[in-house]
């Protein structure tokens, strides 16, 4: 199918709203007595929720010409976790969730990991979603609906690039993308809901993804889902009402907190980092979505654990507010009053980038420090967000206050991206790899 053109989808924006179609759900059986555990009792985008764990041990090099090279690193790829305490050596933890899948890796992976199997369970046949040029939730999206069977549209911000790579292509090979003026694409809400009901076309049905796991009923009836009675020959499809899906930027969702849920708990196995000894797991954080799910793992199997998020794209009053929205919508879709008042202050330790810097930027020697990385671990971190972790559990396993917990950092994927930052940081790609 051919991407709707951006004066075409501008023109839509305006169509008219026609009288809307009831949707029913059946009720998610959920109860404040019912065990947390049983909500991971379903179906899963990852057939498992095993990932490799790398260990990483840091060691200084004399005589370094720059500080960025006076580190060291060596990697262990098959440490022995169970029984095994910090000793005085340097070292860190790797959570390689970047080796997941090729193209849907990382927190992407684990967002996911509950989302897509809750739209195949309700019918759904298209999904909504948006975000940046390079956007790797799009492009995690795209690759998970395909093998699915169920139709994406993605509309990502800005104008089509001169040469499609990276996130951008995988995106655009396997959904159906559109490009937004970021005038539009600034009123979010908006631009997804009227392009999810010119998709539904006269009879078809739109939900947001919170309807879906909506538990407060036993069958809830979506009378306030605006359905649009426009149909246009792009998205027709004769013989089948459309349901669509509409899914936040980054799949910022309770539902998507599952995923990582259940990620805490695989880790917190005896074999791996246990329940007793204190681990202090670092991630960097865009939408914030990882970050609180790891939360929420922790305190709910009361774990010695700490999360540290580095906040990449917002304040701390920001990622406070989404902390409290997401626990509260999960709280409240799954009927856990319980978990919400168990929560004194916040569950996620938000922090600065060590060097903090508007969203998007490079700074002169990130991609020679990410290349240093890269030859002596063989790990790809990216200068956008995972440097941000690894730079700080580098510190981290190397102060006092930490050495009696093992310091993990959780890969969250992204390495295609450094395409889109190589096209737009050439300079930084052809310093890096000067001899």
């Amino acid at each position: 199918m051919a991407s709707m053109s951006l004066k075409n989808f501008t023109n839509h924006m305006n169509v008219r709203r026609l009288p809307h179609r009831k949707c029913i759900l059946m009720r998610i059986n959920t109860s404040a007595d019912r065990p947390f555990d049983e909500l991971l009792n379903r179906g899963w985008l990852l057939p498992n929720p095993e990932t490799q764990i790398h260990k990483v041990s840091i060691s200084e090099t004399n005589g370094a010409e720059s500080p960025d090279d006076a580190l060291s690193f060596s990697i262990d790829t098959r440490p022995s976790l169970f029984g095994e305490k910090r000793t005085s050596s340097s070292a860190f933890y790797v959570v390689r969730d970047d080796l997941l899948h090729p193209f849907v890796n990382g927190n992407k992976a684990r967002k996911l990991d509950a989302v897509i199997p809750a739209l195949l369970d309700h019918g759904v046949t298209d999904l909504v979603t948006c975000g940046g040029c390079q956007s790797a939730h799009t492009a995690a999206v795209a690759v998970s609906c395909a093998e699915k069977g169920i139709s994406s549209h993605l509309l990502l911000r800005g104008e089509p690039p001169e040469i499609l790579t990276g996130y951008n292509l995988v995106s655009a090979m396997y959904g159906n993308v559109t490009y937004i003026a970021r005038s539009v694409y600034a009123k979010r809400e908006e631009m997804l809901l009227r392009h999810a009901e010119l998709l539904a076309g006269k009879g078809g049905c739109v939900l947001w993804l919170k309807d879906i796991v909506h538990s407060s009923y036993d069958a809830v009836e979506l009378e306030n889902l605006p359905i649009s009675g426009h149909r246009t020959g792009a998205f027709e499809d004769a013989g089948r009402l459309r349901k669509v899906a509409i899914v936040n930027e980054g799949a910022g969702d309770a539902l998507a907190l599952l995923g990582v849920i259940r990620l805490v708990k695989y880790l917190s196995q005896k074999h791996l980092f246990g329940n007793e000894q204190p681990v202090e797991m670092v991630v960097d954080a865009g939408t914030g979505t990882t970050a609180v799910g790891l939360g929420l793992g922790v305190l709910y199997f009361g774990l010695p654990w700490k999360i540290t998020a580095i906040m990449l794209a917002d304040d701390i009053e920001g990622y406070q507010r989404q902390e409290k929205r997401l626990v509260s919508d999960f709280t409240r879709l799954y009927e856990l009053d319980y978990v919400e008042s168990a929560v004194h202050g916040d569950i996620v330790h938000w922090v600065n980038r060590i060097r903090p810097r508007r969203f998007g930027k490079v700074l002169e020697g990130e991609v020679k420090k990410c290349r240093h990385v890269a030859q002596q671990t063989g790990i790809l971190v990216d200068p956008i967000y995972t440097l941000s972790a690894w730079e700080l559990v580098t510190q981290l396993c190397r102060r006092e206050e930490t050495e009696n917990a093992r310091v993990v950092m959780l890969h969250t994927g992204g390495t295609l991206g450094m395409f889109g930052v190589a096209q737009r940081y050439k300079h930084c790609f052809h310093a890096a790899v000067q001899k």
